[in-house]
């Protein structure tokens, strides 16, 4: 059973995500500040779910000196939405960012995506010597598939969990044109819906500026009129 933190100075959301994610076989300890929740960080954590705007201590602030203490994924959740928030919060060490209100199956799909992230970090670390690490590369992008990481001109930047997934997916495929729908089925493994569509655009969006070296005239992921995405080297 893997272990969550939840920081949280609202009681009442911090007891509901409490009971969806124990439903979920969780299991979950609650921090009312960030003080508090830096006194229960513990190796045995698999995911921190920890908000920004709290009293006292930020959740930028805590996940800063979270990070001083393990590299568990740390999930953000706050009411703000600007790029430059979320930027923030990456920068202090954040793994993904969830902006309130959201849905609890986006939820579930990001908690899910990172402890199973997590799960294969920490068994990479104790791997015998005979584990070699996997590239895969295409033009100027190579992803290291052993530690996720991504690296742009030989260098590495910083993805969302989600965005790597639609990367590689994106990479291990370039001749296949996936429309929205193929891609949330295939990264958020979830039913698909039509409002479902603005999410992946979201994403692809995201992605497109950390990689592109003009994020309004793609080279590397191309949109076919609307119809699909596909990888693409010019």
């Amino acid at each position: 059973m893997e272990d969550i933190l939840v920081i949280e100075d609202d009681a009442d959301i911090r007891e509901g995500l409490r009971i969806f994610l124990e439903g979920e076989n969780f299991r979950v300890t609650e921090a009312a500040n960030g003080m508090d929740g830096i006194r229960k960080v513990t190796p045995e954590l698999d995911l921190v779910i920890l908000d920004v705007l709290m009293p006292g201590i930020s959740g930028i602030r805590t996940c800063e000196e979270i990070r001083k203490l393990s590299n568990v994924p740390v999930l953000f959740l706050t009411a703000k939405s600007q790029e430059s928030d979320k930027l923030l919060g990456l920068m202090a060490g954040g793994d993904d960012y969830l902006t309130k209100p959201f849905s609890y199956s986006e939820l579930l799909g990001r908690v899910k995506a990172l402890v199973r992230r997590y799960g294969v970090y920490k068994g990479k670390k104790t791997s015998t010597a005979e584990s070699i690490p996997q590239s895969l590369t295409i033009g100027k992008i190579r992803i290291n598939q052993e530690y996720n990481e991504v690296f742009v001109n030989g260098k590495r930047i910083e993805l969302t969990d989600t965005e790597y997934k639609i990367l590689k997916l994106l990479m291990q495929h370039p001749e296949k044109v996936f429309s929205a729908q193929n891609l949330y089925e295939s990264v958020w493994e979830e039913p698909y819906f039509y409002s479902c569509n603005s999410t992946v655009m979201v994403h692809i969006r995201n992605l497109r500026k950390k990689i592109e070296e003009d994020p309004q005239n793609p080279k590397v992921i191309a949109t076919l009129w609307g119809k699909g995405y596909r990888f693409e080297v010019h």
